[in-house]
């Protein structure tokens, strides 16, 4: 654990979170005991990160996002605020399920859009982009933007965010993919 990080005064940051170097942990916060995030990470105000949380390098969490166990977010991915988490297919608050906790892995570059909901056990593609508001009910493939309730491909999208035209070029940078094998998105090596 490193002590090269910044912490709210109102922040509470439990013994036993791994915390890395040049994180920024604000106002009303709580990481507990066995969370680990990782450097230059940017937790926004109010979030809530339990135990077994894993979180990359350089994720920025913005206001107002619980992260519970089973949740793994590589690096550069975004949080957005009041995004949705869960851990549990069907939670009911009489049964323990603990043994039951679902993973979900939000892979590298992947942004999640505010008020989005990921029900557990589905991952996020590289460099997928989840719309505000939608709920993701099933995996997300790489370079994917889906939209909605429930959560439907509406374009693919570059590393910089922006969207691929028809011959999966970006529309932004320029920066051109192709469709591999089982038709996931990949870019073309420059």
């Amino acid at each position: 654990m490193s002590d090269n990080y910044f912490v709210h005064p109102t922040a509470l940051v439990d013994d036993g979170a791994c915390i890395g170097e040049g994180t920024r942990i604000w106002h009303w916060c709580h990481i507990m005991n066995g969370a680990k995030v990782g450097k230059k990470c940017n937790i926004g105000e109010n979030a809530f990160i339990e135990s077994g949380v894993v979180l990359g390098n350089n994720v920025k969490v913005k206001n107002n996002v619980a992260l519970y166990t089973g949740l793994i977010c590589e690096d550069d991915v975004f949080i957005g605020p009041n995004a949705v988490f869960t851990n549990v297919a069907n939670p009911r608050s009489f049964i323990e399920r603990k043994s039951e906790f679902k993973k979900t892995i939000i892979k590298h570059g992947a942004t999640i859009g505010a008020n989005a909901t990921i029900v557990c056990g589905h991952d996020i593609g590289e460099y997928a982009f989840i719309g505000a508001g939608s709920v993701v009910t099933k995996l997300v493939p790489p370079y994917t933007m889906v939209v909605g309730n429930p959560a439907r491909k509406y374009a693919y999208v570059c590393k910089c965010g922006c969207k691929l035209d028809t011959n999966l070029k970006c529309i932004s940078c320029g920066k051109k993919y192709f469709a591999d094998e089982e038709d996931i998105i990949r870019p073309v090596e420059q």
